[in-house]
């Protein structure tokens, strides 16, 4: 019997594709956190790990490719919204009740997919340079800390601001923005050491 080996490019590119996707739905509820009462978009439950997963995509396939997951989950994510508004817009059977529901909740997805391409986009690409330099002049867990560290507060402002400025009062934005950067920083942080469970399958010039 052939003993499993996981292939770590696959399961970090799955994993950093899927997250993007699941956290943009889950960002049309503003939750609050207890105790400091901060609102906070649900999809910051799960987004901060993109970070870290991006990083792994980049150790084990390269910079270059890195890159290309990057637009390629953005590009889904227009996908996504695409078919969601398409189905919304489809004649809902006589027995449906919930097309004012299906509505409310799916189709505002659209700003946000916006705001999350742009933002992913804009702080993904910064991470993938960082982690590079940080990379080749001093190791993994510097370059994960330090690209993720950055681009977090590009994602954080990007993002906040676009999916919901204008809709929100801009308190309730701050306090968004506030609580992306300490739960993506917490989050971030406590997934760093894990970058030396994935071996680097590619040359150190590839990376």
């Amino acid at each position: 019997m052939k003993k499993f080996t996981l292939n770590f490019a696959l399961f970090s590119s799955t994993l950093y594709v899927s997250f993007q996707l699941f956290a943009n739905v889950l960002s049309t509820k503003i939750a609050l956190i207890p105790i400091v009462n901060l609102a906070v978009d649900g999809g910051t439950i799960i987004y901060p790990l993109t970070f870290t997963l991006r990083d792994f995509v980049h150790k084990t396939v390269g910079k270059k490719n890195a890159r290309q997951v990057v637009v390629l989950a953005a590009l889904l994510n227009l996908v996504m919204f695409g078919l969601f508004w398409l189905i919304g817009k489809a004649p809902s059977d006589p027995s449906w009740h919930y097309q004012e529901a299906y509505n409310l909740i799916l189709l505002p997805v659209g700003r946000i997919v916006v705001a999350s391409v742009i933002s992913q986009l804009v702080s993904e690409l910064i991470d993938t340079e960082i982690f590079s330099i940080v990379y080749k002049k001093i190791n993994d867990v510097a370059a994960v800390f330090i690209s993720n560290t950055v681009s977090l507060l590009f994602d954080s402002l990007l993002f906040s601001f676009i999916a919901f400025f204008g809709n929100l009062p801009l308190a309730t934005v701050l306090q968004i923005v506030v609580s992306n950067i300490l739960i993506k920083l917490v989050m971030s942080t406590l997934s760093t050491p894990s970058i030396k469970w994935i071996p680097r399958a590619v040359t150190f010039e590839e990376m």
